[in-house]
């Protein structure tokens, strides 16, 4: 995506644009709020900006809005806080419209069980068991201020927000979560596991196609927009 966006943006500035990301995302994790900076000698309208880029990119990248901002922002450390989407199809039938959108367990799953397990993460701790082992974080210490599992139908949905997150942290909660749901594990699973700090002792790392960046916020004096969420309900075919 990176790539594909400084390109675009390259043509219409017409010289070389590097982008600057609030958030990586894995091959195949999707985002509806990511936010990027880039610095610029070229002069555009809003609008030229948005659609020469738009017009460059391909079918599934698109820029929603462009604005000015000042020197002291940073689309990575200005953020004080991330939200993520991870989505659950929980039903025998696979799909076939959102075979990319979601991941498929066919057993049942109890999402009271998750929501309850999702509970013990709230609140500043490090999440070394939550970590790829590869990520190169130099501290797994992060403070997650929000989580929720809620079941609607056939999808169970996982939201989490925290000040940042670790390469792999929501798809390995995620793991973690469904091992309780399917009952392979006790609900105390989930404090036992970020107590010990050991990523080989937690679930396993969910789908990446499940997960969504949904929203970056910012201090209220850049003005930032906020990604309009439609929320998730689905016919589930």
């Amino acid at each position: 995506m990176q790539q594909r966006l400084e390109e675009a943006l390259a043509t219409v500035a017409n010289e070389v644009v590097e982008v600057v990301c609030a958030g990586r995302t894995d091959t195949g994790v999707h985002a509806t709020g990511q936010v990027v900076h880039f610095d610029t000698s070229s002069e555009r309208s809003r609008r030229g900006w948005l659609l020469g880029a738009n017009s460059s990119l391909p079918d599934d990248i698109s820029v929603t809005w462009v604005q000015p901002v000042d020197d002291s922002f940073h689309a990575r450390f200005s953020a004080t806080a991330r939200s993520y989407r991870y989505r659950i199809l929980n039903r025998l039938q696979r799909s076939a419209l959102y075979r990319d959108r979601a991941w498929w367990v066919y057993q049942p799953l109890d999402a009271d069980a998750m929501r309850e397990a999702s509970q013990h993460l709230l609140g500043r701790h490090d999440f070394s068991a939550f970590r790829a082992a590869g990520c190169q974080a130099s501290s797994a210490v992060r403070e997650i201020t929000h989580v929720t599992v809620d079941r609607d139908g056939d999808w169970i949905t996982l939201e989490v927000t925290a000040n940042a997150f670790l390469q792999h942290m929501v798809r390995n909660i995620a793991g973690t979560l469904v091992a309780i749901g399917l009952g392979e594990q006790e609900l105390a699973w989930a404090v036992e596991v970020l107590r010990r700090r050991d990523r080989t002792a937690g679930g396993i790392a969910a789908p990446p196609h499940g997960l969504t960046l949904v929203s970056v916020d910012y201090p209220a004096s850049y003005n930032i927009p906020k990604p309009v969420d439609y929320g998730w309900r689905a016919a589930g075919r």
